[in-house]
């Protein structure tokens, strides 16, 4: 399974405001493992410039921009990187309708219908799954790199590869980390003893190590208290 992991930035909120895309960072995974395959580009924004409020989150400033490459020049090379792949963006509307507007942009600019990225490639948005992991909690980015214990101290502000970076490491921790299982013996030697690996009979017995009374009965304190700030709804199985 391809997916890639997909983040932007934009000279403001709203694309039917004539806000444009400036930044695309993208990441490569495949079966789960990070690939080290990369597409990033800054891109010139043409005539819109960057609010205020866009560039004290991103940094990135118009004279930055006014060399860059244009949306037009980019898109073919960021089709090929991502067609047929699943896009994994945290809060994808806003992405997938920025991108989706560069590309009406260039329809209008080449006068031809051109596939919308949600035609060309499947969208998991990772914002809402971790809304239904984690309801009624913080879930931005860097608030889930606390969750999972995600480095993310390099940054100070948004960037799009780097973030997209930092959100392939939540996502694979987010949806368990596990990168495969294999539970046939396609791929190892005689019944399947490379594949599958069985426990000693022999080893170590784990230590059960019971509750005392006394942790029993403060448990069951609390438990009533809880209870009691609840409403009396009943919280014990």
């Amino acid at each position: 399974m391809r997916q890639i992991v997909l983040d932007t930035e934009t000279t403001g909120l709203e694309p039917s405001h004539g806000h444009r895309i400036i930044e695309i960072g993208c990441v490569e995974l495949v079966d789960r493992k990070l690939t080290g395959n990369t597409f990033h580009k800054y891109i010139n924004p043409e005539n819109k410039k960057v609010d205020q409020g866009a560039l004290e989150v991103h940094g990135i400033t118009d004279e930055f921009l006014a060399d860059k490459p244009f949306f037009a020049d980019i898109y073919d090379e960021f089709l090929e990187f991502v067609m047929g792949s699943q896009l994994i963006i945290h809060n994808a509307p806003f992405d997938v309708g920025f991108i989706n507007h560069e590309i009406a942009l260039l329809e209008q600019k080449l006068g031809q219908t051109i596939e919308k990225i949600d035609t060309s490639c499947s969208i998991l948005d990772s914002l809402k799954l971790a809304r239904d992991n984690h309801p009624g909690q913080k879930n931005n980015l860097d608030a889930l790199c606390r969750r999972y214990f995600i480095d993310n101290s390099n940054r100070q502000l948004h960037g799009a590869l780097l973030d997209s970076e930092i959100l392939a490491d939540v996502y694979l921790a987010m949806t368990g980390g596990q990168t495969s299982l294999t539970l046939d013996d396609s791929s190892g030697g005689e019944n399947g003893s490379d594949t599958i690996r069985r426990l000693d009979s022999n080893r170590t017995v784990l230590k059960i190590q019971m509750a005392s009374k006394e942790e029993i009965n403060s448990h069951e304190e609390y438990l009533t208290l809880l209870e009691q700030k609840s409403g009396n709804a009943p919280i014990r199985w």
